[in-house]
């Protein structure tokens, strides 16, 4: 089974966002969205990972990420996407990464 690692970037008080690491590569991309009783999820998942690896980052999402939380909820829905990385653009970026090309 492949054991995935969760790099928080960014809290608020309503959100999350995570990078997910498999070892030393990054494989996707978390948003976690906290309403008064839903959870929304958006996961970028790498175009390498199976169906199976994508419902082992799920189930690892509600149990070790939104239970953690502490957050009262009556749902929790995940949005998939798979694909590849094409860029990372930001004010912020440098030219040096390839950013912006």
């Amino acid at each position: 089974m492949p054991d995935f690692k969760f790099e928080r970037e960014v809290r608020t008080p309503f959100s999350e966002a995570y990078l997910i690491q498999q070892g030393d590569r990054q494989v996707g991309r978390l948003d976690i969205h906290f309403t008064d009783d839903m959870v929304h999820v958006a996961l970028a998942a790498d175009e390498s990972l199976t169906q199976e690896a994508i419902q082992e980052i799920i189930d690892a999402v509600d149990q070790d990420l939104v239970d953690a939380v502490g957050v009262a909820r009556e749902g929790f829905v995940v949005h998939v996407f798979q694909g590849r990385e094409v860029g990372r653009f930001g004010d912020e970026d440098s030219d040096e990464d390839g950013a912006g090309q």
